[in-house]
């Protein structure tokens, strides 16, 4: 058994974990040790935008977690992706730079207590790692490691969506990331000219040649080492190359591994519900029936429409010569097709009079398929999924057994609640009212999923179980809260209730869903951990 000291050990190197570990080691005097369970981010279809189809399901970058059936879901199974492989799910997601609205993080201070998560502290914060585009303004900042472009293509069918949007209420937006982003327009990407920017390039590339930092890539976590005497994580023991390392932190064990990989490391070192791990075998270090809980996600309905007079990618990529243009514009100028984001037109918008604020988001793509990985229709059409943002309907992810390749149980519970079988009916219609739009008219649109025969609201929430899936933003699984909520596994500053000298610093974190695309929210949470660690506070 190899033993190592260090001042602070990060498990997962991914969104969050890349961030922390730059702003870390840039105290020279700080000693810091990355784990990361994947291999290193030298996979060619990690770079290049378009490779997302292939990263996906890849034992190579990809988790390839399930859920288990969902009965919201009329008994259906889904993939659950979760990167594998330096910079995370940054290294597979959809490249979509979101922030969310402001009134998402006045929801977290009023959940904590804790100011320091209000919108004004969160912008500052989004500011110091960002590089945008568009140059230093009231809302954005040029000069961060973040780089944010805009897209690097046009497609007919998006403009006309775009404009029928707009004859349904919607306007025009240059700029989901201002606090309110009701609006439609194209969303901006983290590429840097063409490529796809991932956390580890972004951060860990320059980090990675400091003499303070260490990463250890194959690392799969075991168990944290916890004192049941003083009940202080110690340090970490992992297993690489078939031998088990212990390693040792003087400071504290900074958790990042995500919304599903954190409880599992959590829930085989002894921290979660007391009932649970007894049944398990474990020793009970802190009883947290939190920890697991609180699994939020964005529930996307795709729903597909042929069109008529109008070229999409199906047809543009159904032939040897379509696809060797598609490749030689990439080759040539980093643009079209293969530099897409997997979805490139966006919209935000109301449901119904009562909400308070914009509450599904559209993710509108220039294709169209029966479910991923098939291939794609042979005729054009064009996909609108469409999601709510902020579900009522919680789930859990917890382990099953000791075993550390057993995978854990997954269960989102999506369409679980009425409130979220309401808004699901609302959103297949609002679809239907921007389609009727004059925009679409000469397209002659028809609707192939879930089909035109589906119109009570009973109907309605069959077919957004028929075609729902996730668009990948779990959350919540160790949602922070005041100290006397008992169903909270960290303070506001992230601490895990019980347990000295460890924090879990990801998306498990979030107390409620952003509404938005969920990898820049945690980056920032990982930005506010490293001003605590540094005493960065200004």
């Amino acid at each position: 058994m190899n033993q190592r000291q260090f001042d602070y050990i990060i498990i997962g190197a991914g969104s969050a974990g890349c961030l922390l570990a730059k702003r870390l080691t840039e105290n020279p005097d700080t000693r810091v040790l990355l784990l990361e369970a994947g291999k290193r981010d030298n996979y060619i279809w990690i770079h290049v935008p378009v490779g997302y189809l292939y990263c996906i399901d890849n034992p190579r970058t990809d988790w390839r977690f399930r859920t288990t059936e969902e009965p919201g879901l009329n008994g259906r199974s889904l993939i659950y992706p979760r990167g594998k492989v330096l910079g995370g799910s940054s290294s597979i997601n959809g490249m979509i730079y979101m922030r969310g609205q402001d009134a998402d993080y006045e929801r977290w201070v009023n959940e904590t207590g804790d100011s320091a998560w209000s919108w004004p502290e969160a912008l500052k914060r989004y500011k110091k790692f960002e590089d945008y585009h568009g140059g230093d303004n009231e809302w954005h900042r040029q000069g961060g490691e973040w780089r944010v472009e805009r897209q690097r293509l046009k497609w007919e069918i998006l403009e006309v969506f775009r404009h029928a949007s707009k004859e349904a209420g919607i306007p025009f937006s240059d700029d989901f990331n201002r606090g309110d982003n009701f609006g439609v327009g194209y969303f901006d990407v983290n590429q840097r000219s063409g490529w796809r920017l991932n956390t580890s390039r972004a951060f860990l590339k320059e980090a990675a040649k400091r003499p303070n930092l260490t990463l250890r890539t194959g690392a799969l976590v075991k168990q944290l080492k916890i004192d049941p005497a003083t009940r202080r994580c110690l340090g970490v023991e992992y297993i690489q190359d078939g031998s088990v390392h212990l390693a040792e932190a003087g400071k504290e064990v900074l958790l990042t591994a995500g919304s599903i990989g954190s409880v599992q490391i959590l829930e085989r070192s002894g921290i979660g519900s007391a009932q649970r791990l007894d049944r398990l075998g474990i020793q009970v270090h802190s009883d947290l029936p939190g920890v697991g809980e609180n699994l939020q996600d964005h529930l996307q309905l795709r729903m597909v429409y042929r069109v008529n007079g109008i070229t999409t990618l199906n047809t543009k990529a159904n032939s040897l010569w379509g696809k060797a243009m598609i490749g030689l514009e990439y080759l040539m100028k980093r643009s079209g097709p293969m530099a897409m984001a997997p979805s490139q037109l966006g919209a935000f918008a109301f449901t119904s009079p009562d909400q308070a604020r914009a509450n599904v988001e559209y993710h509108v793509q220039p294709l169209s398929l029966e479910k991923f990985g098939e291939p794609l229709h042979s005729f054009n059409a064009f996909t609108a999924s469409v999601c709510n943002l902020r579900p009522t309907s919680r789930g859990s992810v917890h382990i099953t057994s000791t075993d550390i390749d057993a995978a854990p149980e997954i269960k989102p519970n999506y369409l679980s609640t009425e409130e979220d079988c309401r808004v699901a009916a609302e959103s297949l219609r609002l679809t239907r009212r921007i389609l009727a739009s004059p925009a679409f008219k000469p397209y002659a649109p028809e609707e192939y999923k879930p089909g035109n025969q589906h119109q009570t609201d009973q109907q309605l929430v069959k077919a957004a179980g028929d075609i729902g899936t996730t668009i990948f933003h779990p959350v919540g699984t160790c949602k922070m809260g005041r100290t006397d909520d008992p169903t909270s596994v960290l303070d506001s500053e992230l601490r895990v209730k019980g347990i000295g000298g460890l924090r879990v610093v990801d998306a498990s974190a979030m107390p409620y869903i952003t509404s938005g695309n969920t990898a820049a929210p945690t980056m920032m949470i990982a930005e506010r951990v490293a001003e605590l660690l540094n005493g960065d506070l200004q």
